[in-house]
């Protein structure tokens, strides 16, 4: 079995008096699939922005490639090839997909300052963009300003930005979250076909995605690891069932 890519052990974060990840370990291996679930209020984000330095952690360590970086800042961590979505868009509402993709390429290539130039300029970018722009079915209305795309267009935007970072592990905090059931499919799709050597970590309560994605899946409740498995493994364990999955998942025992 490969070393992981991440790991945290040991991980704690209190707020006063209140435990909100308790003692959590974790491995994220080489091309992974992993899904991490649990009931609203189980400290799934609270870990992801602990992972990612967002929030500092109060005990605990957290590892990328085997070097520590449970105090360095998060844009540090992205430069290390860490990048994570969020619940709630993060996008330029005046800006096109292509404008937002252009400048999120050139920054990571350090032309961060020349973005806004002709596309024309500088033709790696312009192929980098239009590469991504295919992969995410964003081509249609690449020219669109942001804030009158579709919803499911709007999240695709987001995991393109993430992805144009060439990211070694890439944290996907409910992809599908607020996505009309229309819109779903292609993104459900698009997530599916993630690039391979990418390692992946997502949060998500539509258990189709889970269970279509991930390979390996950990359990939280309560801010604490409850049980790590196969998706059949999970499916099929009655304390998950009793806690969480319930008559929700039906479909996949």
């Amino acid at each position: 079995m490969s070393d992981p890519v991440l790991s945290c052990r040991g991980l704690v974060k209190r707020f006063g008096g209140i435990t909100a990840t308790g003692n959590v370990s974790l491995d994220l291996r080489q091309g992974a699939r992993h899904a991490l679930i649990g009931p609203n209020g189980a400290g799934k984000t609270t870990l992801v922005n602990l992972l990612t330095g967002v929030l500092p952690a109060t005990a605990g360590t957290i590892t990328l490639d085997g070097e520590d970086i449970t105090h360095l800042a998060p844009h540090l961590r992205a430069r290390r090839g860490m990048v994570r979505t969020f619940q709630i868009n993060q996008l330029f509402d005046q800006l096109t997909p292509l404008e937002t993709l252009a400048m999120t390429v050139s920054q990571h290539r350090g032309a961060g300052a020349r973005w806004w130039q002709p596309l024309g300029r500088d033709r790696a970018v312009a192929a980098r963009c239009d590469a991504l722009l295919e992969q995410f079915h964003l081509t249609s209305v690449r020219d669109q300003r942001t804030s009158v795309l579709a919803y499911g267009k709007r999240r695709l935007l987001e995991i393109a930005i993430a992805l144009a970072c060439e990211p070694r592990v890439l944290l996907l905090d409910e992809p599908v979250a607020g996505v009309p059931a229309g819109e779903r499919e292609e993104l459900l799709r698009t997530v599916g076909a993630l690039p391979g050597d990418v390692s992946v970590l997502l949060i998500e309560h539509d258990m189709d995605l889970v269970f279509s994605f991930a390979s390996r899946m950990t359990v939280l409740v309560n801010g604490a690891v409850l049980t790590e498995g196969t998706p059949q493994e999970i499916s099929g364990n009655p304390e998950v069932k009793a806690v969480y999955l319930g008559t929700t998942e039906r479909g996949h025992g």
